[in-house]
């Protein structure tokens, strides 16, 4: 009978637990919603500058252990245009981080320079006619991560450029998705990358890779608490020319735990696959204590 009891008690709290996340999702998509309606034309513009910082120490640790210390830096903006049925989203992700083991010459943990900017003319209802153009690259050089010597990249190389019409979907700032089915995708490397092989994609010898395809971009940012925000950026591209059943994927998550108007603990996953470049996902991951400044 106290099996019964504790079971049934069991199953009501979790059944509890998950209207209230329902309810609370809700709750955060309409009031996301309404600010959209009612935002006024011009400009809004918000960023976030966060400086993350990690740290181990080992001293006669019999378990084992190395001791280390990195640091990130990550500048998030976001300046939007309105102005009657037109709206123009862009957003600027700027991330760099460094990572120093005992007796070991420092290390890049990150690196990346993105732009993604987003026109659109509304059609009807949430519905709006569309134009995207995204570019992506890195600003320090990356070693191989075996030898530690050899350059495979540096700035501009490789460099990632998509651009093309679509529909998109906008519920606010905070919730929408693009569809781009006739998406002209760029990408650029350094000859000195390709002159014994190809590099991300790009053939031996040449410098750029052109595609053409569909790209789907979304993006989803929601509070599960009132300190705790999700981030999610989607985007998915396939190539009509060559393998369009290898879609290329990048995906990113961003957790920010606010502690006070300062202070927060910040987690990034971020997963790739793109079998032109490497035939797996790539994958990272950062969590820290952040000092962060809002502007």
């Amino acid at each position: 009978m106290k099996k019964a009891i504790l079971s049934f008690l069991l199953i009501t709290s979790i059944g509890f637990a998950q209207e209230t996340e329902k309810e609370n999702l809700k709750k955060n998509e309409e009031a996301a919603a309404k600010v959209g309606a009612d935002k006024p034309d011009g400009w809004l513009k918000t960023g976030t500058f966060s400086l993350i910082g990690n740290q181990s120490s080992f001293n006669n640790w019999l378990a084992g252990g190395q001791s280390s210390i990195s640091g990130n830096v990550l500048v998030n903006y976001d300046f939007n245009y309105k102005k009657g049925d037109w709206t123009w989203d862009n957003k600027l992700m700027v991330g760099y981080g460094i990572t120093k083991l005992k007796d070991a010459d420092l290390q890049k943990s990150d690196d990346r320079l993105q732009f993604n900017s987003l026109l659109g003319k509304k059609a009807a209802g949430l519905w709006y006619y569309s134009a995207f153009f995204n570019f992506k690259t890195q600003m320090d050089t990356g070693l191989d991560p075996d030898t530690q010597t050899t350059k495979i990249s540096h700035f501009f190389s490789p460099a990632y450029f998509q651009a093309g019409p679509g529909m998109m979907w906008k519920k606010s700032d905070n919730l929408k998705f693009n569809i781009a089915p006739a998406t002209s995708k760029l990408i650029i490397v350094h000859d000195h990358f390709t002159a014994l092989a190809s590099s991300f994609g790009v053939e031996q010898g040449e410098t750029s890779r052109y595609e053409f395809g569909a790209a789907l971009n979304g993006y989803y940012k929601f509070n599960v608490m009132p300190n705790v925000s999700f981030e999610n950026i989607l985007n998915l591209y396939s190539n009509y020319i060559e393998d369009a059943q290898n879609v290329d994927l990048d995906y990113q998550l961003n957790v920010v735990m606010t502690i006070n108007k300062y202070l927060s603990t910040n987690f990034t996953f971020q997963t790739i696959y793109d079998d032109n470049a490497f035939r797996g996902f790539q994958t990272r991951q950062n969590i820290g204590l952040g000092v962060n400044y809002g502007f």
